[in-house]
């Protein structure tokens, strides 16, 4: 329960994240990294000392600025743990928000996908790049909860390929193929040859609402960060296709924001779905149990939820076919 020092609190929370866009827009903590950042004038003193209130820098006695250990690891580009193409997915979408009540009023999403999806050819990249940076981060972490993987995996909206990349890095013997609409599959294909990985990654436009695969083809299918955007009746479907897709005794892993059976925690999870509704048709989060029920309507018998380990909010839940 909120104090009314919280409720203040959260009424003023989106200067934290306008501050952290805006320090990425204009490269702060690069600039700092090199020694090149001067506090010569007013709007960036302010800016400054408000990012060692946030605890993104610190400030020695004599006014020295420097990047606090997790900046340096997470808000410098090509960082270890890079976090700056995701945090300016999340700058695009912070327009939406200040919709939410029309939402709330027409029940419709107040951006269009397609506009990251083909449309803008801009924002596509741009989202491409936000998601590779983001799973990266996100896989390091997953892929090594998957177990040992061998044969051919179909990785359905794979987005750029970064989760493909991961399993093959760690799975020498894997053939993968990534599937995902022809404007993101072709930038998939670039991170593909960057990587290395054409020899084991076919990069497959298509469309996971209506496509049919190659039967009994796989060992493995792979729905990571996508079932949110769809409807149950669509997640069903989109199962039963995977399900028919795989061998048998093969398995699919769903990875996603989900909440528990309440619809209100994790309190993340219960945000995300709001994010996603603002941008998508039927944007939304599911429950745990809820995707359980929907694995076995497809043919599948589903085991225990895994939740991936901290920071990242996302569950598990792995499905064998029957």
């Amino acid at each position: 329960m909120k104090s009314v020092q919280d409720i203040v609190e959260m009424a003023s929370a989106y200067y934290s994240s306008a501050l952290l866009f805006a320090a990425i827009d204009c490269d702060i903590f690069s600039r700092i990294e090199k020694g090149e950042i001067e506090a010569d004038n007013r709007a960036m003193c302010l800016m400054l000392d408000a990012l060692v209130a946030e605890g993104l820098l610190e400030k020695s006695a004599d006014g020295v600025y420097s990047n606090t250990s997790a900046s340096r690891l997470a808000l410098i580009p090509g960082a270890p743990a890079d976090l700056t193409n995701a945090i300016r997915y999340n700058r695009d979408v912070y327009p939406a928000w200040g919709k939410l009540a029309q939402f709330v009023k027409t029940s419709r999403p107040v951006e269009k996908p397609e506009i990251h999806l083909g449309e803008d050819d801009a924002r596509t990249k741009m989202f491409a790049s936000a998601m590779f940076s983001r799973a990266m981060a996100i896989g390091r972490g997953i892929v090594p909860m998957l177990g040992k993987l061998e044969g051919k995996v179909l990785d359905l909206a794979g987005g750029p390929a970064a989760y493909a990349i991961l399993m093959c890095k760690a799975n020498p013997a894997l053939k993968c193929t990534s599937v995902d609409l022809a404007p993101i599959s072709n930038e998939a294909k670039k991170y593909v040859l960057d990587a290395g990985f054409c020899d084991c990654i076919e990069c497959r436009a298509g469309d996971y609402h209506t496509d049919e695969y190659e039967e009994g083809e796989y060992d493995f299918v792979t729905l990571f960060g996508c079932l949110h955007q769809e409807s149950p009746e669509m997640i069903v479907d989109i199962l039963k296709r995977a399900n028919k897709a795989l061998k048998k005794g093969g398995n699919v892993f769903v990875l996603d924001m989900m909440t528990d059976h309440t619809k209100t925690s994790p309190k993340f999870s219960a945000l995300f779905g709001l994010n996603m509704a603002l941008t998508t048709e039927n944007g939304w989060v599911f429950s745990d149990s809820e995707l359980k029920l929907w694995m076995n309507e497809a043919g599948f018998v589903a085991e225990e939820t895994l939740k991936a380990p901290p920071p990242m909010p996302h569950w598990l839940v792995v499905g064998e076919k029957i």
